[in-house]
């Protein structure tokens, strides 16, 4: 029973892993559908105690060096890829099944096997999929450019906001979500949270994390599709994110927990709208927790609204830093300038990586060249 030879445990599935992580535990086998495991979910699932993970796509599809599966591995579960479609029709909820080498059993009977994903067959593969990363810098840059010529808006007329109680002008803001690491930079940063008080804005989830820290947020931002009852019930000013298509999947459940409400509109994730919004209502710096902040994490989200977010820290760039960044600071005293350096150390980073690249430089073209004409300079 507590083997990794042989695990006896309840099935337990959901095709999204950041909805079954909430109802795991020890003794449960996690059924997963999830190309390319990312490390938010990796860590979620460990946090759970699951020891044995069956996923039904490739956890590494080899498209970008993703340490997501790593991360699980070296966490002591068992990661095992089936190529099994039917399993998620075959399997019942909490039924008792029995995990053996790389074969998944019901009452002795093989309902699929596959492959067991060690630790150093996934270093490999992430050492080489390092040197391949040019590959899917390209196709990102390439997906970015479609969105400047499809929805190049955003750098000229921005998100249309609606009035909020909550005061922006002048504030630091915090915005939050359940990205890697979330909860350790969430810790880190509480002398900064006492110190200068900025506005806490949750996107969905990251409501969440800021009651668990002990914080209130002031703005919930998000399609409320992983923000608990409590969290839209907290208070907080709330903020469904619409799509321009017309779809908005937060506005029933909201009307349903009878929360007030306003309805934002844009492209992109979420973290975009909450860090648009901050920047628009007049923040003066905006600090980042768990939002995707480097090259591998945007490329691990494999989205096309992950351009949008490119060009969103494109528009908020000088007023925006990581968590990381401000660990250190406990008081006022420390003053704005090691924010201002930590923000000119990202962009000296993001400059590398432009000289390097020459999709990226003509990217950085494009931009220079949709200012001008939206500036009216010659």
């Amino acid at each position: 029973m507590m083997s990794f030879v042989e695990l006896t445990g309840h099935a337990k599935l959901d095709r999204r892993t950041k909805n079954l992580v909430k109802r795991l535990s020890a003794d449960d086998i996690a059924i997963i559908d999830h190309t390319d495991l990312d490390r938010v979910s990796a860590e979620a699932l460990l946090e759970s105690g699951v020891r044995v993970v069956v996923n039904v796509a490739s956890s590494q599809s080899g498209r970008f060096p993703n340490p997501g599966p790593l991360a699980l591995v070296r966490g002591g579960v068992r990661l095992i890829d089936v190529m099994a479609d039917g399993l998620f029709e075959h399997v019942n909820e909490g039924e008792l099944l029995t995990v053996r080498g790389a074969g998944l059993y019901r009452n002795g009977t093989c309902l699929a096997t596959g492959h067991v994903l060690e630790e150093r067959e996934l270093e490999r593969k992430l050492a080489e999929q390092r040197g391949r990363v040019t590959e899917a810098l390209e196709a990102f840059a390439e997906n970015t450019m479609r969105y400047l010529r499809e929805e190049g808006k955003l750098l000229a007329e921005g998100v249309e906001f609606p009035a909020l109680k909550t005061r922006f002008r002048d504030r630091h803001a915090l915005v939050v979500a359940r990205g890697p690491g979330y909860k350790r930079d969430l810790r880190m940063v509480k002398p900064y949270i006492r110190a200068f008080k900025p506005v806490l804005i949750g996107v969905d989830g990251g409501a969440d994390a800021l009651l668990e820290a002990g914080h209130k947020p002031d703005v919930i931002v998000g399609d409320m599709d992983s923000v608990s009852d409590k969290a839209l019930r907290s208070g907080a000013e709330v903020l469904v994110h619409g799509y321009l298509d017309g779809v908005t999947p937060g506005e029933e459940r909201a009307t349903q927990l009878g929360v007030n409400y306003a309805v934002v509109r844009a492209t992109g994730i979420s973290e975009d709208v909450a860090l648009l919004l901050a920047q628009e209502k007049g923040s003066e710096l905006i600090v980042a927790v768990g939002t995707h902040f480097n090259l591998i994490e945007f490329l691990e989200r494999n989205r096309a609204g992950m351009s949008s977010t490119f060009v969103t820290r494109l528009k908020v760039g000088e007023i925006l830093i990581d968590a990381k960044g401000v660990s250190r600071l406990a008081s006022r005293q420390v003053g704005i300038w090691p924010l201002v350096l930590f923000a000119l150390a990202g962009l000296g980073a993001i400059a590398a990586a432009i000289l390097v690249s020459p999709a990226l430089r003509h990217l950085l073209e494009y931009l220079a060249l949709r200012l001008r004409d939206l500036l009216g300079i010659g």
